[in-house]
């Protein structure tokens, strides 16, 4: 593979990383154009960097990329102060979606690529409302207690 292919591969993943980080820091969310642009770039760049080793199983270092990059996002997610909402989920959820879309521009799936992307920008414009619409049409009663106790029973539908 030559500089030209690899430039190609590295600026696409970059690119993917960028764009879908420029949507999360237009809502105000902990990762954007930086961080996703990196997660991206770096997915990218492990995997093409095996291609210079010889009998190395390339899927051994996407399962490495996913399952590290799962611990990135775990530093995105916060449970809020009343301990009722865990926020930082959609985020964590996009941290890991670009290391993979990163693998993915490493080994030329432009396919996979693009409509990855599309998909990606669909949930995320789509994917708020549609949730509040499913809520307003079938309401889904809180739970007053996120704590470390277990539920009560006795308030339990089914369980009287």
């Amino acid at each position: 593979m030559g500089t030209l292919e690899i430039a190609l591969r590295l600026g696409a993943a970059t690119l993917a990383g960028v764009v879908l980080g420029l949507n999360r820091d237009l809502h105000g969310k902990s990762t954007g154009v930086r961080t996703l642009g990196l997660v991206c770039l770096g997915s990218a760049l492990a995997v093409l960097s095996i291609h210079a080793v010889t009998g190395t199983d390339a899927s051994r270092v996407i399962q490495g990329i996913v399952t590290g990059v799962g611990f990135l996002g775990a530093g995105v997610i916060v449970r809020g102060s009343t301990g009722h909402r865990v926020h930082g989920l959609t985020t964590a959820a996009c941290v890991w979606v670009t290391a993979c879309l990163g693998a993915a521009c490493a080994i030329a799936e432009w396919q996979i690529v693009v409509l990855g992307i599309a998909l990606v920008f669909v949930i995320l414009i789509f994917g708020g409302p549609f949730e509040k619409a499913i809520e307003q049409r079938w309401p889904v009663p809180k739970s007053t207690d996120v704590g470390d106790k277990p539920p009560d029973r006795a308030r339990m539908p089914g369980t009287e």
